[in-house]
């Protein structure tokens, strides 16, 4: 079973097209996971005040928001207030669907049977597909990185100049976006000797990059990395803050936060099998035991004709070493797997290849052409579930620490009790011990007089609406009712009259004036879902 170019690239295309189809539609369904309001709100800064300094301690590089002005532009916003959900998730969305396409540029290596499978894998992951709709910098990450690798092998088998300036592009870029590209950069140095020892016992002539188009990609990368670090210029301080995270994130990286601390095979797992609830599980088991194939047949020099043996080294070796170093890192959040899995796609793809080319009669040829091919129609429906079903279920592996739906009611209740008091301009105040109220600001974007505190800052005035948790909500009461001299006192009532959690055992409690409360219920609403 061969595959022509034309053919490669058409079924490539295809699957593209499926990444579209399943990855752009109803971007806005899912609740803001609180890390997305973060950097929603940081891109508020940009897009309104043309404001952004990058902050080597949190928050991670700053491609996402830059890009995300093209979509807000072309959706004609004005105001921070009218971008969406859709206007900023559309950014990795595209990213990911452009992860895709860019098998292209290494199908000839790869062997245009193996180009076909990585791309049809790539598209239909669970794992792929819910992080595509996800506004993090993950996608981007990944994408930058695969550059780095396809423009690079390009560049080394073609000596071509241009090849050399993409690569160093995306190096920079992948270096602006997220801080752990540095263990992709080692990782693809290790497998560049790796790429080396095997291209000079294959029948192709040695690689050899030449100084020029070395010192091309390595100014690409610092100009473009530069740039953005620098916010174009308006803050150079950016540039040396860029290269002084090192001590943050390895020290996040051997301890860190204990509830992103997490075993070893955390994200191994994960993929293989999951199950949180009955009758619902999840597996990409696939994907892992065909790289596994795939690796066998790179070592044991059983690639496709015509494919070349030290990009096929070049991945196998990369995402080794992706795998190993991300799981001996004890701080795990389930969208960092993203890099040593979209490895494992492409390694998936040689895999897979391997496979048909070793059965020699149609029947079992065919027979495992048709068991792949119900693998992965069983990997988009996982997709499609994970996507548009149990989007912010605990149920879904891929789900973290995810802002549950009542945080609509939240919201519908503080704007209720702001239409009955002066509208946007109502003060409100939201308490939560360590700044645990995010994605609250995303949602209450629109409102001007919002106190985010940590703490109970008796210097500050009681709003007429208050939001916390239940551990805080003593001490404002103590504040409500007993700071306050005879005469100056108003009398509090619960703001919500059911349970609500901002995340899965996180309540969130309201209080409002009871005058404003009574105001609250002559008021003629429709009633909440």
């Amino acid at each position: 079973m061969t595959f022509s170019r034309k053919w490669c690239a058409a079924a490539v295309l295809a699957a593209t097209v499926f990444a579209a189809t399943i990855r752009l539609p109803l971007l806005d369904v899912r609740p803001m996971h609180g890390d997305e309001a973060v950097g929603a709100v940081k891109f508020g800064a940009l897009f309104e005040d043309n404001y952004y300094r990058y902050d080597p301690h949190q928050y991670h590089g700053p491609t996402l928001n830059y890009f995300t002005l093209i979509p807000a532009y072309l959706t004609g916003c004005d105001t921070f207030e009218q971008v969406t959900e859709t206007t900023v998730r559309m950014v990795p969305a595209i990213f990911g669907v452009l992860l895709v396409l860019m098998i292209l540029p290494a199908a000839a290596g790869m062997g245009s049977m193996a180009a076909i499978f990585a791309a049809i894998l790539t598209a239909v992951s669970n794992a792929m597909v819910f992080y595509s709709r996800f506004y993090v910098h993950e996608m981007l990450l990944v994408v930058f990185t695969f550059g780095v690798i396809c423009f690079g092998w390009r560049c080394v088998t073609t000596g071509r100049v241009l090849w050399a300036a993409a690569a160093g592009l995306c190096a920079g870029l992948a270096y602006a976006t997220k801080e752990t590209f540095i263990i992709a950069l080692g990782s693809m140095t290790a497998a560049a000797v790796a790429a080396a020892v095997f291209q000079r016992h294959a029948a192709k002539q040695a690689v050899r990059p030449g100084v020029v188009n070395l010192a091309v990609a390595i100014a690409a990368a610092v100009v473009v990395s530069c740039l953005f670090y620098s916010s174009f210029f308006s803050n150079p301080a950016g540039i040396s803050d860029s290269v002084s995270f090192t001590n943050t994130y390895i020290g996040r990286a051997a301890s860190g936060d204990e509830i992103h601390l997490h075993p070893w095979y955390y994200y191994l797992k994960m993929l293989a099998y999951s199950q949180f609830a009955p009758g619902v599980a999840w597996s990409e088991a696939l994907i892992p035991a065909l790289a596994a194939a795939g690796f066998v047949a790179v070592m044991s020099r059983r690639i496709e004709k015509g494919a070349d043996a030290g990009l096929a080294a070049f991945i196998a070796v990369y995402t080794f070493i992706m795998t190993a170093v991300y799981s001996a890192i004890s701080y795990k959040t389930p969208w960092c797997m993203l890099g040593f899995l979209h490895g494992m796609v492409l390694l998936a793809g040689i895999g897979a290849s391997a496979i048909l080319r070793s059965l020699k009669r149609p029947f079992l040829k065919t027979a495992a052409a048709v068991l792949l091919a119900a693998g992965a129609c069983h990997l988009a429906y996982q997709a499609y579930l994970g996507s548009y079903r149990y989007y912010d279920d605990p149920a879904n592996p891929y789900v973290y620490a995810h802002t549950s739906r009542d945080v609509f009611k939240i919201v519908d209740e503080i704007e209720a009790a702001a239409d009955a008091a002066a509208g946007r301009d109502t003060y409100i105040q939201v308490i939560c011990r360590g700044d645990d109220y995010w994605p609250l600001p995303w949602y209450l974007r629109s409102f001007d007089s919002v106190a985010w505190q940590s703490q109970v800052d008796e210097s500050l005035p009681p709003a007429p609406v208050i939001i916390t948790t239940p551990e805080l909500e003593p001490a404002i009461i103590q504040q409500l009712y007993l700071k306050p001299p005879p005469g100056e006192k108003q009398l509090y009532v619960p703001l919500f009259d059911e349970y609500l959690e901002l995340r899965p055992k996180v309540e969130m409690r309201g209080l409002a004036t009871k005058q404003l409360y009574e105001r609250i219920l002559q008021a003629d609403r429709p009633p909440l879902p």
